[in-house]
C-alpha cells in the first residue's frame, strides 16, 4: 500500500509502498476513504516537541484524522466487522485503565496517538491500523460521509471536548476563539451550536470572515489595534462588558496564549488547545498575580476519548452544524507535503482533507 513518510525534519514526505498492516487479536485495520491534513501533523513535519519528550521519529507513517471502512478484525473483537464505517480517534486508550473506565481515554496511562508514535502508524495511508478496536474505534452514523467525518476527527472532536467537557461552556455565555484555523473555526462553530456568543480573533480578514459564516457575532483583528501587551484583550473586555467566560487558544504562540487568558472575566476559564512552536519550546510565562487574583482557571485540553463521540454527532445532528462546511480542499496523497509546508507560512485554511491515496 502507499504511505507517506516523516524521512527528515521540514523537507519533502516520502510517499512509497509499504507493506499492509494486519490485525492483532484485538486490533481492526481500516481503509482509509479520506484524512485531514492537521497543523499537528505540521509540527511532527517540523520536528516540533523535543522540549517536551515528545518529538516525532523519522521514518513515521503521520496523518491522525482518519475516517474509512473496517476490511479486517482480529480474533477478539467484537463489535466491529469488515464493512463497517468508522471514524478513528487520534488519542488512542487500552480501555482497561482507570482513566478510560472513567471515560477519559485520552489521557490513558497506556495510550497511543495514531500517526505520531512508532507502534500507532497512521492514516496518510491507504490502510491504517487501530489497536484495541472494540474501545477506540467509532462506527460513523448513516448520515456523515467520510470526507465530513475526517474534518470531525481532530478539529471538531477536539473543540468539543475543549468546550463541553473541559470548560462545560453554558448558553449565553461569551466565548473568544484566538485563531481561526481548522480547530479554531470548529470552536466557533461548536461555541455557537452550544448557545454561547462567540468572538472570534485573527490576523487574516478571510479567516474572520469565515469564522462570521460559522456563527460569530463579534470579530477581532489585533493588526487593527494599537500596540501594547493588552490591545487585544482590551479590545474584547470592551465588546463583551468585562471579559469572556471561556476563552481559547486554538494557536499555540505566547502572544495569543497569553491574550487569551488576559481576556477572559473574574473566575473566566482559559482552555489551551494549540500546541507552541520552536519559539516557546512548550514554555509561555503568565500573569499568575492576576490569574490568582481574579481566580482565572488555565485549563489544558487534548482530543477527545472515544466514548464522547455520541454526545457529538447527537450535538451535529440536532443543530445546523456542518464539518463539510470547513473542508476548503480535497488533496491526493502527494499534495500533503506542500500543504504542510504552507502550515508553517500560515497560508492554510480552513480544513484540508486527502481523498486520492492511489496517485
Amino acid at each position: 500500500m502507499r504511505a507517506a513518510i516523516l524521512r527528515e525534519y521540514g523537507e519533502p514526505l516520502a510517499v512509497r509502498e509499504v507493506p499492509e498492516p494486519e490485525p492483532g487479536p484485538d486490533d481492526a485495520v481500516v481503509r482509509v476513504t479520506a484524512c485531514g491534513v492537521c497543523r499537528s501533523d505540521w509540527h511532527a513535519w517540523a520536528g516540533h516537541g523535543e522540549w517536551a519528550d515528545d518529538r516525532v521519529p523519522r521514518g513515521q507513517v503521520l496523518g491522525h484524522e482518519p475516517a474509512g471502512e473496517v476490511v479486517a478484525v482480529g480474533d477478539s473483537v467484537d463489535r466491529f466487522a469488515p464493512g463497517d464505517r468508522v471514524v478513528v480517534p487520534f488519542s488512542l486508550g487500552d480501555g482497561t485503565c482507570p482513566r478510560c473506565r472513567r471515560g477519559h481515554g485520552n489521557v490513558c496511562d497506556d495510550g497511543r496517538a495514531l500517526g505520531f508514535e512508532p507502534d500507532a502508524p497512521g492514516a496518510f495511508a491507504e490502510r491504517v491500523a487501530v489497536p484495541d478496536a472494540d474501545y477506540n474505534l467509532v462506527e460513523r452514523p448513516p448520515w456523515l460521509g467520510s470526507t465530513a467525518a475526517a474534518a470531525l476527527g481532530c478539529r471538531y472532536m477536539t473543540a468539543y471536548h475543549a468546550l463541553a467537557e473541559r470548560a462545560g461552556i453554558g448558553g449565553g455565555d461569551w466565548l473568544a476563539v484566538h485563531g481561526c484555523g481548522g480547530v479554531g473555526l470548529s470552536t466557533v462553530q461548536l461555541g455557537d451550536a452550544l448557545g454561547a456568543r462567540v468572538l472570534a480573533v485573527d490576523v487574516d480578514e478571510e479567516a474572520l470572515s469565515l469564522a462570521r459564516d460559522l456563527g460569530a457575532d463579534e470579530a477581532v483583528n489585533p493588526s487593527d489595534l494599537g500596540d501594547g501587551e493588552t490591545a487585544v484583550p482590551d479590545r474584547i473586555r470592551t465588546l463583551t462588558d468585562g471579559g469572556v467566560d471561556v476563552s481559547v487558544d486554538a494557536l499555540g504562540i505566547a502572544e495569543t496564549c497569553r491574550n487569551s487568558v488576559r481576556s477572559v472575566r473574574p473566575r473566566g476559564i482559559h482552555v489551551q488547545v494549540g500546541l507552541t512552536t520552536e519559539a516557546e519550546r512548550g514554555e509561555v510565562s503568565l500573569p499568575t498575580d492576576w490569574m490568582t487574583r481574579w481566580e482565572v482557571s488555565f485549563v489544558g485540553s487534548r482530543g477527545m476519548p472515544p466514548t464522547s463521540y455520541d454526545d457529538l454527532f447527537d450535538l451535529i445532528e440536532a443543530t445546523d452544524v456542518d464539518p463539510a462546511a470547513l473542508v476548503s480542499d480535497e488533496l491526493a496523497l502527494s499534495e500533503v507535503s506542500k500543504r504542510l509546508a504552507a502550515m508553517g507560512e500560515y497560508d492554510a485554511r480552513g480544513v484540508e482533507v486527502v481523498t486520492e491515496f492511489s496517485r
